[in-house]
């Protein structure tokens, strides 16, 4: 399937400029020349050699566990889990996702054109059984076997996503943050906490208003005021409690940060696989120069 040979999206880059610019020369240069094969050869070789180098890269590298993970770059292997609090759902179908990208494409004619692409940056968990990892998708390349398409009308949507239990793969920063350092202005929590709640007028006085008269009096204020102070201590002992927390992220440079629900193998083969495409143009393109250039 096309799906199953789909490159990271730089790779995607490469390989349609090296296809434009072949087909720009052709037509400006009215045929086969040295200015539409040069670029052409050019691209070729720099996504092969990056190919190469991501193979490598995934191939050589050791799979760490969370637990024991050093700090750093990083690979990692596990399998998704959402994070606690409000789910992230898909805007195609309304499912729990941990991440997804979203094409909208409208037909025109014969053609489908590409309205939005839009995708969540919301993080997700990996766990491998030796801890738990919180995975930052922002900047990464992201391939993904999972995908959706469904057609409404002269509306096509094509969704690539992860669900809960997907097998995840990332090499990145491996970073652990370590406890969370609470705020101690115990004061200024409680006031916003107090400023929160009172904006739900009718959830107020419905745990507040003892004496059911409509409004909070100056008694119930300060048994609210109580409450709040109370809750405000419970989640700062909560968070002295937390244990270590890790992240995965963007290393902040040119390396590769890479998150896919392929296991190792199978992208260091996708890799290689590209590499050879690449190679091939690159051949190609550099037998027709010498061929084009030769009296």
């Amino acid at each position: 399937m096309l799906v199953s040979l789909r490159p990271d999206n730089t790779g995607v880059f490469l390989i349609t400029a090296a296809g434009v610019t072949f087909l720009f020369g052709l037509k400006v240069f009215d045929g086969l020349s040295i200015w539409a094969l040069g670029p052409t050869a050019l691209i070729g070789l720099v996504g092969w050699l990056r190919s190469i180098h991501h193979s490598r890269l995934i191939l050589d590298t050791p799979t760490s566990r969370v637990a024991s993970a050093a700090q750093g770059y990083t690979e990692l292997y596990g399998h998704g889990e959402p994070l606690d609090g409000t789910p992230l759902l898909s805007p195609l179908n309304g499912l729990p996702l941990l991440w997804y990208r979203l094409i909208i494409e409208e037909r025109e004619g014969e053609k489908w054109v590409q309205k939005t692409d839009t995708q969540s940056d919301a993080s997700f968990l990996l766990h491998d059984g030796t801890g738990t990892c919180a995975v930052d998708p922002t900047g990464a390349e992201m391939l993904v076997h999972r995908k959706d398409v469904e057609v409404r009308g002269d509306t096509r949507y094509t969704q690539w996503s992860f669900i809960k239990h997907d097998p995840i793969y990332v090499i990145g920063e491996f970073g652990t943050l370590g406890s969370i350092d609470p705020t101690h202005d115990t004061a200024a929590q409680v006031r916003e906490l107090l400023a929160y709640w009172k904006e739900d007028k009718a959830a107020l006085l419905a745990r507040f208003d003892a004496n059911g008269d409509g409004e909070i009096d100056v008694e119930e204020w300060e048994q609210a005021r109580a409450e709040a102070k109370r809750e405000v201590r419970q989640r700062q002992a909560e968070l002295h409690s937390a244990s270590e927390a890790h992240i995965m992220r963007h290393p902040g440079d040119r390396r590769l940060y890479l998150i896919s629900d392929l296991d190792p193998s199978q992208l260091g083969k996708r890799y290689q696989m590209w590499g050879w495409i690449f190679l091939a143009v690159t051949l190609v393109a550099f037998a027709l120069i010498i061929k084009h250039v030769s009296p």
